[in-house]
């Protein structure tokens, strides 16, 4: 992969480029897919891809190619993309080396088989009608970053996952259920197999909602739709660009004391040594006990906002430039597991799966609950159906009653649940 790239740095320098970066990633995966409670498709996937970045006369240009490429073809392609753009300021890090030991430990495709084929027999110990499927897989991948100033970072992990999905059709009732899991180091399906076997036994019995106003119980399953908007709220671009409703608030407070968040670019199993730009990650406190603390930025939003560089500079996709994105976003706890959580509850809304998108940058949010509880005197009495809670993500923050301390990984998001108080529920 180094030679490679340092070719496409040397034929762009040749080619009268002032600057040359180098990205490239590649992988390898073996996914075990069931179906309708059966192993059903053993793969082995593999993928590499480039971009290279370039600034010619002034202008930024990007090309990207998958697998192998003639490297003067990529970067004629790169240089011929610059004359379409504006001239841009360049902004790049510090030469250095910064190459990390792999992480993590593999795990065999009879393991992953035996692991699934465990799981789904558990599940259906106690509940025989229910149809399971998922994917456990086991991907090796690599990162390689270079650039025409000295930068040399490279990074290498292996990470074990697994999704389970459940189905649970009774007449014309259908239910789905999903959960799971991402380690480094062994995956253990104990956890989500009760997790979900405890939701099929709230699900048992269909209840109405008995209220439009009232607690409500975002389990660590749910509450990412509000940490999505926080995060959006503490972009660096979106403050620049005065679109955040947090663009002045620094410093001031913005939610209830008890929440604290921060991002630790060391947490596994998303440890991160280096931004796509070759930043250093580090770590961050967003907000403290309420405060808005920091922001956060790729280098171009660091520097005009005057910030030393936080390592956020992240591409959505090869194809596209570094821009502001959060690494392990963690919220710390409070204390109480979900049911000491339902217990203090006379009667509230458990919300633990929604359908549609995020909340928007306003906050606003009206959604529906695709698995959802009624509560009544500290217990779940059933599932509540056809039901959508409506509120602003902002003014929810301020209103929460409780923090858990049941906290578990949601993509790259540690999160316990929580109780906000007063949103609407729609029936």
């Amino acid at each position: 992969m180094r030679d490679f790239a340092q070719q496409l740095l040397d034929l762009a320098r040749q080619g009268g480029a002032e600057f040359a970066e180098v990205y490239q990633g590649s992988s390898v995966s073996h996914p075990v897919t069931f179906e309708a409670n059966r192993l059903k498709q053993l793969e082995t996937s593999e993928s590499i891809g480039t971009a290279l970045r370039l600034w010619y006369q002034g202008r930024p240009g990007l090309a990207v190619a998958y697998g192998q490429v003639e490297p003067r073809q990529l970067v004629e392609k790169a240089i011929a993309l610059s004359k379409l753009n504006e001239t841009s300021p360049l902004d790049i890090c510090e030469p250095r080396r910064d190459i990390n030991p792999p992480i993590g430990t593999a795990m065999t495709v009879e393991a992953l088989v035996e692991t699934g084929k465990q799981a789904i027999a558990q599940l259906r110990d106690h509940y025989p009608d229910i149809l399971c499927g998922g994917v456990f897989d086991c991907e090796s991948s690599q990162t390689l970053l270079l650039n025409s100033e000295g930068l040399y970072c490279t990074a290498a992990d292996i990470s074990l996952s697994f999704g389970l999905e459940v189905e649970w059709v009774r007449g014309d009732d259908f239910l789905g259920i999903y959960d799971g899991e991402v380690s480094q180091d062994t995956l253990n399906s104990e956890i989500v197999v009760q997790n979900i076997r405890q939701r099929l036994h709230w699900a048992r019995e269909n209840v109405p909602v008995t209220t439009q106003k009232a607690p409500v119980i975002f389990t660590s399953n749910a509450a990412p739709l509000l940490w999505s908007t926080v995060a959006a709220a503490l972009n660096g671009k979106n403050i620049l660009e005065e679109s955040s409703p947090w663009s002045k608030t620094l410093g001031k407070l913005v939610a209830s004391p008890q929440v604290s968040l921060y991002q630790d670019p060391t947490a596994k199993p998303y440890i991160c040594h280096f931004d796509d730009e070759g930043t250093p990650t580090r770590s961050l406190s967003l907000i403290r006990e309420g405060y808005a603390q920091e922001l956060y930025g790729d280098r171009r939003t660091a520097h005009k906002l005057g910030l030393r560089p936080t390592g956020n500079g992240f591409r959505a996709s090869l194809g596209r430039y570094p821009s502001p994105e959060l690494i392990n976003l963690i919220v710390a706890p409070g204390s109480g597991n979900l049911n000491n959580i339902i217990s203090q509850l006379d009667n509230a809304v458990v919300v633990d799966q929604v359908l549609g998108g995020d909340a928007d940058l306003s906050g606003d949010f009206s959604v529906n609950i695709d698995l959802g509880y009624q509560v009544q005197g500290g217990q779940i009495i059933g599932r509540i159906k056809d039901t959508m809670v409506a509120g602003n993500v902002y003014d929810a923050l301020k209103q929460v009653i409780q923090v858990g301390g049941d906290r578990r990984w949601q993509g790259s998001c540690y999160t316990p649940s929580l109780v906000l108080d007063s949103l609407s529920v729609i029936a």
